[in-house]
């Protein structure tokens, strides 16, 4: 079966793409940076397998990615807004009691949204390692290099592949800048506050965000799984998807 989509109003009525599957209790997955719900999550099966374990799985396109708005707008782009879509969602979906999880950029939104306020039942944070969440500048500082370079790159330097992906996901580059420019870090002393069940699934071989097993132990009630794959490939074999499935029933 298909996805469904509709549009909700997300911080600031911006227009938000969310993408439906299956029916049954509520979980709600967010999808890394210059990605999209589609490729996240629909695209290589994930969201069938969690579907398929009695979830409605609600995807989001977080702004500037997918099918939701992109505003350049600098005053569309305040601290936190990801996180802020987020909660303005659980808002309008009236979600009482719901699973969240997120891989990567989504992973970091997660947490920045339960530090917000919002209480979901169980956690997942994929891709995500502890100096992952704190260290925002340094991660953020490559891509706007790369838009900065973009075009320019060439096979074999540093950031070819960011580009590529940028171009094959037809990334919005002004609006992709001003997104870089609104994420906040998450100290490792805030993490207590994260106190619901957690899974942490990270490849093998990536280490694109610093230690998953630092970011396991740090939290009150983790556990950390790993599964092959790079932090490209990881979310794109079945057992990404069969770890969360796993964890949430």
């Amino acid at each position: 079966m298909a996805p469904a989509i509709e549009f909700i109003e997300g911080a600031g009525r911006t227009r938000l793409a969310l993408h439906r599957l299956g029916a049954g209790r509520k979980v709600l997955l967010l999808h890394g940076l210059f990605s999209s719900a589609g490729v996240n999550w629909i695209k290589f099966g994930t969201a069938a397998q969690i579907a398929a374990r009695g979830f409605e799985v609600l995807m989001p396109d977080l702004r500037a990615h997918g099918q939701s708005e992109a505003p350049h707008d600098r005053a569309a782009w305040p601290a936190d807004v990801l996180a802020k879509d987020v909660c303005a969602l659980v808002a309008a979906l009236g979600l009482d009691d719901f699973d969240l999880g997120g891989f990567s950029l989504g992973a970091r939104t997660a947490v920045r949204a339960v530090l917000a306020g919002l209480a979901p039942r169980r956690l997942v944070l994929g891709g995500m390692g502890l100096e992952g969440l704190s260290g925002w500048d340094r991660r953020a500082a490559h891509f706007l290099g790369v838009i900065d370079r973009f075009g320019t790159i060439a096979q074999g330097e540093p950031g070819f592949a960011e580009q590529a992906f940028m171009k094959t996901m037809k990334v919005d580059r002004v609006a992709a800048r001003l997104l870089l420019q609104s994420v906040d870090d998450t100290p490792a002393t805030a993490l207590a506050a994260l106190s619901m069940p957690t899974l942490v699934v990270c490849g093998a071989d990536d280490h694109d965000n610093g230690s998953a097993q630092a970011l396991a132990a740090a939290l009150p009630q983790a556990r950390y799984v790993e599964v092959p794959g790079t932090h490209m490939s990881s979310v794109t074999g079945p057992r990404f998807g069969e770890a969360i499935a796993d964890f949430l029933s």
